[in-house]
């Protein structure tokens, strides 16, 4: 195999990659050797298929099928010779023709920036960390009740915490929305603080007008951040039966026998597990911040950076969409976030390299069960995961960033910040 390169940029490099046609070739021969013996065709004995029927029904496949192992396999092996780093999947160019006894192709990508040691030593990191206590057992305890509860139609007026189904139209500046019904659990905010504010009070059939601010992500467009006269009808108050703690309700748990403390100590592991996970995003985040600010002149792929401001662009898009909003935003708009998150990957792998930081299969196990636990049939999940190279691959760098984040919090300059659980578990 003969190589050259060619540097064609900051980053970007190009591959010329000439090899033996015999060895295309006998790739050929042997893989139009195994379809004979394996595929079945009409008029052939299992096995007995001829080498020209092969290559008459399937050769331009068997071919393609044997340049792409040969591109792939040769491609890995030249850029570890001439020790490169790409940084994504390469553009390859080839006419896949023999030419003196040759087979040459042309790979160009873009190659992850030679960034030198990273010392974290001056890095100040605020490390977070929480416990779970017995109030936040109970918390939870009666946040599964609220889940859990019944809804008894009541002839009373509205209080805080009732279910209320009513009928509404609303007119504004430039806003006009026909009747339709509508419900609501008063103070959750779903209709608004205004609206839900003005049914305190009011009992079945009354009918009233409120001037009512409603949510930036109402489910009415036309609405949302939108301030309008809401004419109301009340059409029925429910008012919440919370369901004891008692025997009935644990084993709908499967916890058989109704055992309070196996109840206890289940829903607090279920906490610590999302405790967990919640601490090492925010040592995550912190890090990364961080880092991206101590190495802000690190030259990065253009290509990976395009990629992610498309990824960023997609997903605003598709929640824009799924919100009934609508989205004109340019790709050109999450460059910058993208690059920060290029940056920030970028930093990361490279201190996994130079400190040897390896996914640990332990910890790759158990988020996978974590995931999976989620899940109605979690043996499906993991046997998904198991299957698909990209999942695993997925999880497997998360694990990794997970302790490439602890790794750094170890050899910086880092403080302990003491939480509570619920501002642990509040989202920034």
């Amino acid at each position: 195999m003969q190589v050259s390169v060619e540097n064609v940029g900051k980053l970007e490099r190009k591959l010329v990659v000439r090899l033996p046609a015999d060895a295309y070739e006998s790739t050929v021969r042997s893989r139009i050797a195994d379809a004979g013996r394996n595929v079945r065709l009409k008029g052939f004995r299992p096995g007995k298929v001829p080498a020209t029927v092969i290559e008459q029904r399937f050769g331009a496949q068997i071919r393609g099928e044997a340049m792409s192992e040969l591109v792939r396999t040769s491609f890995q092996q030249a850029v570890s010779e001439q020790k490169l780093r790409p940084a994504a999947s390469p553009a390859i160019s080839t006419s896949g023709e023999p030419v003196d006894g040759q087979i040459e192709y042309t790979a160009t990508f873009e190659v992850l920036p030679e960034i030198g040691k990273l010392d974290v030593a001056t890095l100040a990191v605020t490390k977070p960390v929480a416990n779970v206590g017995e109030a936040d057992v109970d918390t939870m305890i009666d946040t599964l009740r609220q889940q859990r509860r019944a809804w008894t139609p009541v002839e009373r007026a509205v209080q805080d915490g009732d279910m209320a189904f009513f009928e509404f139209a609303a007119q504004g500046e430039g806003v006009t929305h026909e009747r339709e019904r509508a419900g609501t659990i008063v103070g959750s905010g779903a209709m608004g603080k205004d609206l839900e504010a003005a049914l305190v009070g009011h009992a079945t059939g009354d009918e009233f007008d409120v001037d009512a601010a409603f949510p930036e992500n109402f489910r009415i467009a036309a609405l949302a951040g939108k301030t309008a006269n809401a004419s109301i009808k009340l059409v029925r108050v429910q008012e919440a039966k919370l369901p004891e703690v008692d025997e009935a309700f644990i084993a709908s748990f499967g916890i058989a026998g109704g055992d309070l403390q196996k109840f206890r100590g289940d829903v607090r592991a279920n906490l610590e597990r999302e405790l967990g996970g919640m601490l090492a995003m925010r040592l995550k985040n912190e890090i990364v911040e961080k880092l991206v600010a101590a190495y802000p002149e690190i030259e990065l792929p253009q290509g990976m950076v395009e990629a992610e401001a498309r990824a960023l662009h997609g997903q605003a898009q598709a929640q824009a969409q799924q919100q009934g909003q609508a989205f004109a935003t340019d790709v050109s708009a999450f460059m910058d976030m993208a690059r920060r998150r290029v940056c920030a990957g970028v930093l990361i792998g490279e201190l996994a390299r130079q400190n040897d930081i390896r996914p640990d299969s332990r910890r790759v196990a158990e988020m996978l069960a974590t995931i999976a636990s989620t899940y109605e049939e979690p043996a499906q999940v993991v046997e998904l995961y198991q299957r698909d190279p990209q999942l695993m691959g997925g999880l497997q760098n998360r694990v990794m960033e997970d302790q490439v984040a602890e790794w750094v919090a170890a050899h910086a300059q880092t403080t302990e910040q003491t939480m509570t659980f619920n501002e642990a578990m509040r989202q920034a």
